[in-house]
């Protein structure tokens, strides 16, 4: 019977061993998964704060994108108004050493996708009208002035505005089609 005592309580201690041998490797198993979690957890911060630092510069980059694209356009404007006037003074000045009689000058061109009167885009929603009141058959001038006098083609391009939308025209009807305000007001001048 002792031995049969000894002999378990000896099994019992190998056992006890054994789980002790097993606890202290899940505990080190456990830590180094704490320690790789601790760094997991380090590379994510580090990485989400350089996706933020990568998201800031590309959008400062575009606003400065933006801003320049805008100062460009800005400035390609400024340089056709000023090649306009230039070509304007260098056409004066070569009829004024040639003797021409200088006519009146014609008006700045307009972007032809906006109203002549009130600078509103064209678009789907938006139609564009041509002004139709001062020409007739293949664009003879019909209008007259207030005093009588037959007007030019030339002198209708500086009186017509051109391309109008729907509120800056009037309907002469069916067969006149429709015609700026300001030849209208010019045709009729008790509607003013």
């Amino acid at each position: 019977l002792s031995q049969r005592l000894a002999s378990l309580a000896a099994a019992a201690q190998e056992e006890t061993w054994q789980s002790r041998q097993q606890l202290q490797a899940q505990r080190q198993e456990m830590a180094r998964l704490q320690e790789e979690l601790s760094r997991a957890r380090q590379d994510g911060e580090r990485w989400a704060s350089a996706l933020q630092r990568a998201q800031r510069e590309a959008l400062e980059r575009e606003a400065t994108r933006g801003a320049e694209q805008a100062r460009q356009q800005e400035l390609i404007r400024d340089m056709k108004e000023r090649l306009l006037e230039l070509l304007r003074e260098k056409d004066a000045l070569w009829q004024k050493t040639e003797g021409i009689d200088t006519p009146m000058p014609s008006p700045v061109p307009r972007d032809p996708g906006l109203c002549a009167r009130c600078h509103k885009d064209f678009h789907l929603l938006s139609r564009r009208y041509n002004c139709r009141w001062a020409m007739g058959g293949m664009g003879v001038a019909l209008a007259q002035c207030r005093d009588g006098s037959t007007l030019t083609s030339c002198s209708l391009r500086r009186l017509c505005q051109r391309k109008v939308c729907h509120t800056c025209s009037v309907d002469m009807g069916k067969q006149h089609g429709r015609c700026c305000l300001i030849c209208y007001q010019q045709r009729h001048p008790q509607a003013t």
